[in-house]
């Protein structure tokens, strides 16, 4: 088997993009989107077709430019959304407008939308799995919206608290980020790269992971945001990782035997302390990790501003 494969063995592989042929190409479980990757689908000639729908829809539906502005990237998503679950057998996640990331009833209004949507093109809510940015108004979100049957991936999520806020909210999932961590890291000490058994973000995702099992914690955890396949390698064994198509493809084209190397046994046994976190007390550890705390507000401007983008162009190229 190749490398691929073998991981599939250990961990629930799922696609980190907007491109629906390359979804096809590389048969999933679950695939992930967030406005970036939807932008630069979007884009390409073949989804043409999803655009007009979602203007369209928003003309039709849209009273004030402000609405139907709303409308356009909703619908946008959710077509998006549709087109993927056709192509695998498991979830898609959707993610609410980053620039809600600060507001808990905005964030729980628009999740509420976007399962409205997908229930109108006749997709089960089972199937979908609302991103939300894990601040602490996130965890807020999603604790109102799981206990409506509305499952949550937290993303955007490089420490524990911010893991654990999220597994306290009973979130479906999460999403910690690894690329970016080591991105962080590599800029700040100057250091060209790390072993992968060193990697920030690996340490990261692991320390999440093996806390949660720790601690029968329900929520799964998903390692994102990978840089090179050394990483996935790394966290063989994880409950899902999402991966991006072209270490997906490096990956099953070549060979070699991997190890397991997170274990919900091993980490039983562990000598880990529980941690208890209220508002303060998250906001205080976000404030002594500065790591955490440049990529969580870098991540949420850079997904806002890629909606904003989009949504410019889609409304000046057909007067919305």
């Amino acid at each position: 088997m190749n490398k691929l494969e073998q991981i599939r063995k250990m961990t629930t592989i799922v696609v980190d993009t907007g491109d629906i042929d390359a979804i096809k190409t590389f048969h999933p479980t679950d695939a992930t989107t967030n406005p970036s990757l939807i932008s630069a689908a979007a884009l390409k000639p073949q989804y043409q077709n999803l655009i007009e729908d979602a203007v369209a829809y928003a003309k039709k539906h849209g009273t004030t430019p402000g609405q139907r502005r709303a409308l356009l990237l909703d619908r946008l998503f959710i077509s998006f959304g549709v087109e993927i679950l056709k192509n695998i057998p498991g979830r898609v996640s959707t993610e609410v407008d980053a620039r809600l990331s600060f507001d808990v009833e905005a964030s729980i209004q628009k999740a509420r939308e976007l399962i409205r949507l997908y229930k109108e093109a006749g997709i089960d809510k089972e199937r979908i799995l609302i991103k939300l940015a894990s601040t602490w108004e996130g965890t807020l979100a999603a604790k109102v919206l799981e206990k409506e049957g509305i499952h949550c991936n937290m993303t955007l999520l490089f420490s524990l608290p911010q893991a654990i806020a999220c597994a306290e909210a009973r979130a479906t999932l999460v999403s910690p980020f690894v690329g970016r961590i080591l991105d962080w890291y590599k800029k700040q000490t100057g250091i060209a790269s790390y072993p992968p058994q060193e990697d920030p973000g690996v340490l990261s995702v692991t320390k999440i992971y093996n806390y949660f099992k720790k601690f029968d914690y329900k929520t799964v955890v998903m390692g994102a945001s990978f840089r090179n396949a050394d990483e996935i390698i790394e966290l063989a064994g994880c409950d899902l990782l999402t991966i991006a198509p072209p270490l997906l493809q490096e990956l099953s084209s070549a060979e070699g035997t991997i190890t397991r190397k997170l274990d919900p046994a091993n980490a039983k046994g562990l000598p880990i302390d529980k941690i208890s976190l209220d508002e303060k007390a998250f906001r205080w550890h976000m404030n002594e990790d500065p790591m955490a705390t440049d990529k969580l507000a870098e991540g949420i401007r850079k997904f806002a501003e890629d909606a904003v983008k989009l949504e410019n162009t889609i409304v000046a190229k057909y007067n919305v």
